[in-house]
């Protein structure tokens, strides 16, 4: 059985997805000036924070994101409460878009709405040093049977700092490339062990079907940072592509982006899914599922669902291959739904008791027997495969997935070195407004409503703009 390989830590823990840490000032102001400038409210949250139930019961405001396995964990409350009588909790499900919005204006305006906040790899490290979350490896360390060393290494890596926990992993992934095995057997092609895009395109090309309603591919083409920027991110890169060279000089109008967008936007335009402008990986999914593509590039959490045969029209047809690639080894991110106490919260220790029963390795058990097997949070700890009943469910995909997350590094997936952390994002406060900026322009360019010359231009003249205080910072350091 493929198991990733520690990664090895010093006295900071080093996020593995960076070649060198950002150079400049704090993260602080930018982000909560960001926040602020937003003008982001918060609502739905009546009854948040410093609540008390009646009685001796407290009460915790957990915020989530409203993906099938989030919605999983709130479906199972009766069983924690029975467990922790004493602790009530009111759930803020949101889409992610929405989610992250909220979560991000809450936490760095120290608003105190919540006790719990779903979060990721991106904002784990920058809150941390912030100091808008708590450090969480002294209760993890505390907590019977929660063995925070059986975390996948890459995950626990890219949500720590100066070594410690900071969020812990709900579920982890990288990406690849699902696609239907009885409909490559039936029309006599084969998928390569490493695909490249040129080979992606020419497959979809063959398997394209309108008249039947069947998509030779599907790829996010829903603006946000998160939605279509993040496979279109890894394309960028795999293509020899940066959003900033290694002087933070912006880098969105270079021969290799638009080489990459454009056989992106070609791709999907040509052979994806309809409406593609809009689609997201919720779209997508249900497209997939529903047997209406022959391709799907995305997140390898996808399997949580794909095979779930209570669902899935496809499951047990699916193979899976690494992410596509062009000029580099691997091209998958990194990334990681993990669960956060904000500082602000009055309720640190109730909070904890609901995060590790949420992330604990009980908790894998829990949903398999009660939900099934196949919606097993997937790609957050190593003791996960090694349950019988899951394993069986994940042989078609458990070697991709750990080996897709073990190759997510800069090394494996870039070509030129860059200043910042992150795969599929970069890891900067300011990337949450640019990143769905660009993305605005890139469903822009797949709807028909401008070119992708003029997406391009546009995002480059909005990555200066934010590549201009770190250049000065540059200088001031100088």
């Amino acid at each position: 059985m493929f198991r990733p390989e520690p990664t090895p830590a010093g006295p900071g823990g080093p996020d593995p997805t960076a070649r060198r840490p950002r150079r400049g000032r704090t993260t602080r102001c930018r982000a909560a000036a960001l926040a602020a400038a937003a003008g982001l409210t918060l609502a739905g949250c009546a009854g948040a924070g410093a609540v008390t139930g009646g009685g001796d019961t407290e009460q915790i405001v957990v915020a989530i994101v409203s993906n099938p396995q989030m919605q999983d964990a709130i479906s199972l409350q009766d069983r924690f409460r029975a467990e922790h009588p004493g602790i009530d909790v009111q759930f803020v499900s949101l889409p992610e878009n929405e989610a992250r919005a909220k979560i991000t204006a809450s936490v760095a305006t120290g608003g105190g709405e919540f006790d719990v906040v779903m979060i990721s790899n991106y904002e784990t490290a920058m809150w941390a040093e912030n100091g808008w979350i708590e450090d969480l490896q002294p209760y993890a360390d505390a907590t019977e049977g929660y063995r925070p060393e059986d975390f996948v290494p890459s995950v626990r890596e890219a949500l720590s700092y100066q070594g410690d926990l900071y969020s812990v992993p709900f579920y982890g992934e990288s990406s690849f490339l699902a696609y239907r095995e009885d409909v490559f057997a039936e029309q006599g092609l084969q998928m390569p062990d490493r695909p490249t895009w040129d080979e992606v395109a020419d497959l979809a090309a063959e398997l394209h079907d309108p008249e039947e309603n069947f998509a030779g591919i599907c790829l996010r083409g829903l603006a946000g940072w998160g939605e279509n920027m993040a496979p279109m991110s890894t394309v960028i890169n795999t293509y020899g592509g940066q959003w900033f060279d290694e002087d933070w000089g912006a880098a969105l109008d270079s021969p290799q982006v638009r080489s990459a967008v454009t056989d992106y936007v070609d791709l999907v335009r040509t052979y994806g899914e309809p409406g593609a402008a809009t689609a997201g990986f919720g779209e997508c999914l249900t497209m997939f599922t529903q047997g209406q593509a022959a391709m799907w590039y995305d997140a390898t959490s996808m399997v949580s669902s794909v095979e779930d045969p209570s669902s899935s029209t496809v499951a047990g047809d699916v193979g899976y291959a690494p992410a596509p690639v062009a000029e580099t080894d691997a091209a998958g991110w990194l990334y990681s739904w993990a669960l956060a106490i904000p500082s602000t919260s009055e309720h640190k220790d109730a909070a904890w008791e609901f995060v590790s029963w949420m992330t604990h390795p009980d908790y894998m058990h829990l949903v398999g027997e009660e939900i099934g097997w196949a919606r097993v949070p997937p790609g957050s700890r190593l003791s996960t495969y090694d349950i019988p009943e899951y394993a069986e469910v994940a042989s078609a995909y458990e070697e991709e997935m750990l080996q897709a997350m073990q190759d997510a590094n800069q090394e494996a997936t870039m070509t030129e070195p860059v200043p910042y952390r992150g795969i599929q994002f970069v890891a900067i406060p300011e990337f949450q407004d640019l990143g769905t900026r660009v993305g605005q322009q890139m469903s822009a360019a797949i709807a028909g409503q401008v070119t992708v010359e003029e997406a391009l231009a546009q995002s480059q003249r909005y990555a200066e703009t934010v590549a201009a205080s770190y250049q000065a910072d540059q200088e001031e350091e100088s």
